[in-house]
C-alpha cells in the first residue's frame, strides 16, 4: 500500500482497538519530519466501505456467487434484506466489469471456432406461467476452450454476423448449422463448414462438427435453470463464464 502523503510503501501494523486488529501505517521520514498517515487494511479491497466484519462479508459474497436463495442467506448469517439485495448488485456489476475487461476476440487463421445459438426459457411441461424466451449466440474456440456468449434480439444475418465480426478475427474457421443466416461468412473474410443436423452429428465429408457448443450450451441451461422467470442474461451468462475462468 502506498503512502497518499509521501507516495512511499506503508507498514503493515497492529492494531488491537480496532475490528480488523491491523492498519496500514507509514512511519517514513520526510526532510527530518516523520509521516503519520494511515489507511484501513480494506483499502483497495472487496471490504471497502462495508460495515460488515471479513468473515460476514466472505460468507455473503461466498452464498451470492453459489447462487444460494436470498431468504436462505438472510437466515442463516442474520443479515437484513437489503445488505443481501446491495451485496447481490455488488457481485453483479463486479462479474460484468469482469466479463467487459477480461472480453477479447478468439484468434484468426488456423483456429477453428464453432458457433451456435440457442433458446433458453421455456414453460415447465408446457404448462403455467409463461417464461419470456431469450436467444443467446456463442462461439467456443477448439484447442483453448475460450468462448463467448452473447444474448441476442434475434437470429437475422446481420445480427449474428455483426456479433461474429466482433468476436472473432478474420482467417478463422466457423463451424456452424445451416441457418441462412450464416451463409456469406465466406465473403467476411472466414472459411466456413456447416453440418446438417437434421441428417447427421458430424459431416462424413470434412468431419466438422458443433458438438463442443453443443455441450456448453448443455452446462449453461443447467447452471441458468431455464424455469426461472426472472431473467437477466447479460448478468447471468457473465456469472457462468465467472465461475468456469
Amino acid at each position: 500500500m502506498q503512502c497518499n502523503t509521501c507516495d512511499r510503501g506503508m507498514t503493515w501494523s497492529a492494531e488491537p482497538s480496532i475490528p480488523e486488529g491491523f492498519r496500514w501505517r507509514c512511519r517514513k521520514k520526510v526532510a527530518g519530519i516523520k509521516c503519520s498517515a494511515s489507511r484501513s487494511i480494506r483499502t483497495g479491497s472487496w471490504f471497502q466501505q462495508s460495515r460488515l466484519t471479513f468473515r460476514e462479508v466472505l460468507l455473503l459474497t461466498y452464498g451470492i456467487v453459489s447462487r444460494e436463495p436470498a431468504h436462505r442467506i438472510m437466515e442463516e448469517y442474520c443479515l437484513s434484506s437489503s445488505t443481501v439485495a446491495d451485496w447481490g448488485m455488488f457481485c453483479r456489476e463486479t462479474m460484468l466489469v469482469f466479463m467487459a475487461g477480461c472480453s477479447e476476440k478468439l484468434c484468426g487463421p488456423n483456429k477453428i471456432v464453432e458457433v451456435d445459438e440457442s433458446k433458453f426459457g421455456r414453460r415447465k411441461y408446457h404448462r403455467g406461467h409463461p417464461v419470456k424466451c431469450q436467444w443467446v449466440f456463442g462461439g467456443v474456440e477448439r484447442e483453448s476452450g475460450r468462448t463467448f456468449l452473447v444474448p441476442v434480439p434475434d437470429r437475422t444475418v446481420d445480427t449474428l454476423v455483426a456479433i461474429i465480426r466482433d468476436w472473432i478475427e478474420p482467417g478463422a474457421t466457423v463451424i456452424s448449422n445451416c441457418w441462412g443466416a450464416y451463409r456469406n461468412l465466406e465473403s467476411q473474410g472466414f472459411t466456413h463448414r456447416t453440418v446438417n443436423h437434421s441428417i447427421h452429428f458430424v459431416d462424413p465429408d470434412t468431419g466438422a462438427h458443433t458438438n463442443t457448443i453443443e455441450s456448453t450450451w448443455r452446462a449453461v441451461k443447467v447452471f441458468l435453470s431455464q424455469y426461472n422467470r426472472g431473467k437477466d442474461y447479460e448478468y447471468h451468462l457473465a456469472q457462468y463464464m465467472f465461475l468456469a475462468r
